[in-house]
This record gives structure tokens, C-alpha cells and sequence, in this order.
């Protein structure tokens, strides 16, 4: 992935004449806030970002069997644009500890498929909070797996946010 200069969106865009100009650049102006109109640092262009973004924030505590527990320190490359933690930070950490702990039931002959993966946005995690990510198999089956992963924050132990992803287990290919 090369580095984006500009939103490339908004440089191409092609836009009705129906729609008055002002229209158009309170848009713009909106993204440009929102901070879509920024480059990205180049340690955050790179061919797995996932890796690079979240894998250097996320510290395994524990594991068990259908448990797992890990800490994670809210820092800048994971905030959105009103200071607490990205909604796709928490849906790439969510999915990263539910892939982990459903692999604690699991067996390596079966390749887990993410069926679906639901969020809820409780309260934010602000820039440098401190968070407990608890993940549980609550099902685990031939074909289906479904795994909790509860993020709370560790200074007053309330809870953030609640996720849910469901896995199908199938066979590995023979290809």
C-alpha cells in the first residue's frame, strides 16, 4: 500500500450540478475535520497495518481453555476523531481475541470462518485509558463456534464495549 497524499475520494469525486456549491464544500470541509484529508504516517502504510496498529497495543494476560484475557492501552493511532478509541479498532481487537480464544477449543484441522461479528458501544475508551479485554467460547460445536469478548475499562471496571462473533468451523481444505 503507498502512501496517501491526499483523500482520493474527494480529488475525484464528480458531482450533479443538481446539487448547489456550498453543498459541496461543507462536505469537503467535514471530512477535512474529521481528519480524511490527512496523510498517513508511514508506519501506519504498510502491508499489514492490523499488525502494526494492534498487535503493538494488545498484551495477553491469560489463557485457558474457551478463556482468554488480555490488556490494551488506548493510544493515538487507535483514536477516532473525538478522542476515544476507533469503532474499527474495536471490531480488529474483538476479532483478533475471539479468533484466539475460539482456538483454545477449536483444533488445527478445522479453519475458523467469521460468520458475523456484532458490536455494542457502550461508553468510549479515551486516549491512554487502560482496558480489560475478556474473551469466552459461549458455544463450541462441530460446526459453530461463538465466542463473548467483553472490553472493560480497568480504572473503574465499567464496561465499554460488548461483542459477540460467531465462527463456522470448517474442515481444511485439501487443495
Amino acid at each position: 500500500m503507498s502512501t496517501i497524499k491526499e483523500y482520493p475520494a474527494v480529488a475525484a469525486a464528480s458531482v450533479s450540478s443538481d446539487v448547489p456549491t456550498e453543498y459541496c464544500e461543507a462536505v469537503t470541509d467535514f471530512f477535512k475535520r474529521m481528519g480524511d484529508a490527512r496523510t498517513f504516517k508511514p508506519q501506519h502504510s504498510v502491508d499489514d497495518s492490523f499488525s502494526n496498529l494492534i498487535g503493538g497495543a494488545l498484551k495477553v494476560i491469560s489463557i485457558e481453555r474457551g478463556k482468554i484475557s488480555c490488556f490494551l492501552h488506548v493510544k493515538a493511532p487507535i483514536l477516532n476523531a473525538y478522542g476515544g478509541m476507533h469503532g474499527g479498532a474495536v471490531g480488529a481487537v474483538a476479532e483478533r481475541v475471539a479468533i484466539a480464544c475460539a482456538r483454545t477449543v477449536v483444533g488445527a484441522d478445522k479453519d475458523l470462518f467469521l460468520g458475523e461479528l456484532g458490536l455494542s458501544y457502550l461508553s468510549a475508551a479515551p486516549h491512554n485509558a487502560e482496558v480489560i479485554i475478556d474473551g469466552n467460547v459461549m458455544r463450541s460445536g462441530r460446526n459453530l463456534t461463538v465466542v463473548a469478548v467483553n472490553f472493560r475499562l480497568k480504572e473503574s471496571g465499567r464496561l465499554a464495549f460488548l461483542t459477540r462473533a460467531t465462527f463456522y468451523n470448517m474442515p481444511v481444505s485439501s487443495l
